[in-house]
């Protein structure tokens, strides 16, 4: 085979190869954010259960996406709904040794029904995911 033949192949194979290169990039991106998502809200229900001796999780949430519908980013959101006899204040002064609270990104809020909920949202890893999108 010519030089100008492999050229040739080689020219028109590299716009597909960097295309697959791209997608595997991507979909290694959305693994490792929601393994993360995963990981963080595991440690936050390890903190929650290692500080109130009383609680009772009610439910386990967590989402790997653009959580907040603004700007194309990735977020990891964790949200657990649990029972305690503590105040939001005494729960908040034993979960800031792990967490800044700051009403957006982590916060603790009593819900109808006399739960609790705690929220942590942070950035992902890979924050400029096509999941973000």
């Amino acid at each position: 085979m010519k030089w100008e033949q492999k050229f040739g192949i080689v020219t028109l194979s590299l716009p597909i190869a960097l295309v697959v290169v791209w997608v595997l990039y991507e979909i290694f991106g959305m693994c490792i954010n929601h393994i993360t998502t995963k990981e963080q809200t595991n440690t936050l229900r390890t903190n929650l259960e290692s500080e109130i001796s009383d609680i009772g999780i009610i439910r386990v949430y967590s989402e790997t996406g653009n959580t907040s519908g603004t700007g194309n980013h990735v977020d990891c959101l964790s949200s657990i709904i649990f029972s305690t006899e503590m105040q939001q204040t005494e729960i908040e002064d034993c979960m800031s040794k792990y967490y800044v609270f700051d009403e957006w990104s982590c916060y603790v809020n009593k819900t109808d029904d006399g739960y609790y909920i705690i929220c942590i949202n942070t950035s992902a890893p890979f924050a400029n995911n096509i999941e973000g999108h």
